[in-house]
């Protein structure tokens, strides 16, 4: 069996288990054995990579095999960061790691790209203008995904804007495309010409990135991911290895296909995401808003949702932030003891990433049946007793509905305001990531409970238990 026979073999079976793995990934019940198949997949990528060099001629063994200890020992550290990193990372984290994956993604596409342009000889124009546009791409997906890291992990704090901005990114892009333009027709790669085109492409990939308000964040992280995996897609391509070339692909239509949900979502444009200002507005609406806060106290609270008949909570970021989905599941289950019907409802864009919530439930336990999504919810929400808000914000701000002057109108969110009685868990008076004020807090039917999350639902779950015996329920010792 010779080694050209075990690499397509191997290949093929890492394909088929990575396809097989984001099926699984489809649902919520076999997505954790879903990400081990995709993980075993690229790991069989991954080490039959280095059968490669047993096909090459004995005159450059010795110098790959220098490069083979090289790439085994970064394999090492890399995978050894990723593991520690990714069972320590809080649940709060989790966006920036996405983020810094991301770039890596594409970081590598870019390198993968770079070695193709410095190796000698003349090439033909498709592969090397194949070449170029993954450089480009993977590159700015580098570059705009260490900023949104920055962005989500507070190191960076507001957008940067200037007059012209647009123009600007504009030249740079135009700059990076003339200097891949002119490696494509020389046929063969310059050093004056690499060194440019990266740095420009980096240079576009920054300037694209740091105007993009905070609210934005899902998209962008979203956005990114299918531009990493576009670029893995071409320069597998190029390489002639169809194990990453699928891949590629394959993450790159599923990132795209998520970031025109999201941005749908949203009521936007992805050129509005990365083009408008959305996300940090700064103009004043609380004279606009009629009413007055009206602060109750979590006990309370808790009394009124124990003699519902049907609750829907509906999770923010500011759950994540308080690490309170546990203590959020355990106030659930003694409801449903007292007969209480408890849903969740997740608008497709609550936290900092695609898909936040669902994980944030997922690792508290919450069975997935539990859960709506923004229709179902919506459908439920008028016949609804009480509806908990627990650090969630602009999802839930009827302004989207009513106001046209807010920078989310027409953004679909959850109708939380239509439910009976709303409750919402809030640290303070503080606007949400958009920077809009909530007329929701405002409303005649809405009461706020202050605090840590953490905190109020403990005195929630307090509260419940030292009812009467008659109800139920056993009373706190």
């Amino acid at each position: 069996m010779n080694a050209g026979f075990v690499i397509r073999a191997s290949d093929f079976a890492a394909v088929f288990l990575l396809i097989y793995g984001l099926k699984r990934m489809a649902s919520p019940a076999t997505a954790r054995s879903g990400i081990i198949v995709a993980g075993v997949a690229m790991l069989v990528a991954t080490l039959v990579s280095f059968l490669y060099a047993l096909q090459v001629p004995e005159t450059v063994a010795t110098h790959l095999s220098i490069n083979t200890l090289i790439a085994a020992i970064a394999l090492v550290a890399g995978m050894s960061w990723a593991w520690w990193s990714g069972r320590t990372v809080a649940i709060t984290a989790m966006p920036q790691m996405v983020a810094l994956y991301n770039g890596m993604g594409g970081g590598a596409a870019a390198a993968i790209a770079a070695a193709e342009l410095v190796a000698s000889g003349q090439r033909a124009s498709t592969a090397l203008g194949v070449t170029v546009l993954g450089a480009l791409i993977g590159t700015a997906s580098l570059a705009g995904s260490l900023v949104a890291w920055a962005k989500l992990d507070g190191r960076i704090t507001r957008p940067w804007r200037f007059r012209g901005q647009r123009f600007c990114n504009a030249a740079l892009l135009i700059i990076a495309l003339a200097f891949g333009a002119a490696l494509v027709a020389s046929g063969a790669a310059a050093a004056a010409v690499i060194a440019p085109f990266f740095l420009a492409a980096l240079a576009f990939g920054v300037a694209l990135t740091l105007p993009i308000g905070g609210a934005d964040m899902p998209v962008v992280i979203s956005l990114f991911n299918a531009f990493t995996g576009l670029s893995v897609g071409l320069e597998g391509f190029v390489v002639g290895n169809p194990a990453i070339m699928i891949a590629g692909m394959v993450v790159g239509s599923a990132g795209t296909l998520l970031t025109l949900r999201m941005a749908r979502a949203m009521n936007r444009s992805v050129a509005n995401v990365l083009l408008g200002n959305f996300g940090d507005a700064t103009s004043d609406s609380r004279g606009k808003i009629k009413g007055n806060l009206k602060p109750a106290d979590a006990a309370d609270a808790a009394i009124s949702m124990r003699y519902a008949a049907k609750l829907i909570i509906i999770p923010g970021y500011g759950l994540a932030a308080a690490q309170a989905q546990q203590r959020l599941y355990d106030f659930v289950k003694l409801l449903q003891a007292a007969g209480v019907d408890v849903k969740f409802a997740i608008h497709p864009v609550a936290g900092r990433m695609p898909g936040h919530m669902d994980v944030l439930l997922a690792e508290a336990g919450v069975p997935y049946d539990l859960i709506l999504d923004l229709d179902e919810a919506n459908a439920e929400l008028p016949a609804t007793d009480v509806a908990l808000v627990i650090g969630a914000n602009d999802v839930v701000n009827p302004a989207a509905r009513t106001e046209k002057s807010s920078p989310i109108y027409g953004m679909p969110i959850l109708n939380a305001d239509r439910a009976r009685q709303v409750y919402v868990v809030k640290r303070g008076q503080g606007r949400g990531y958009s920077g809009v004020d909530n007329e929701l807090f405002y409303a005649e039917n809405c009461n706020m409970v202050y605090g840590d999350a953490q905190a109020v639902l403990a005195a929630m779950i307090q509260a419940v238990r030292e009812l009467e015996p008659q109800d139920g329920l056993p009373k706190a010792a």
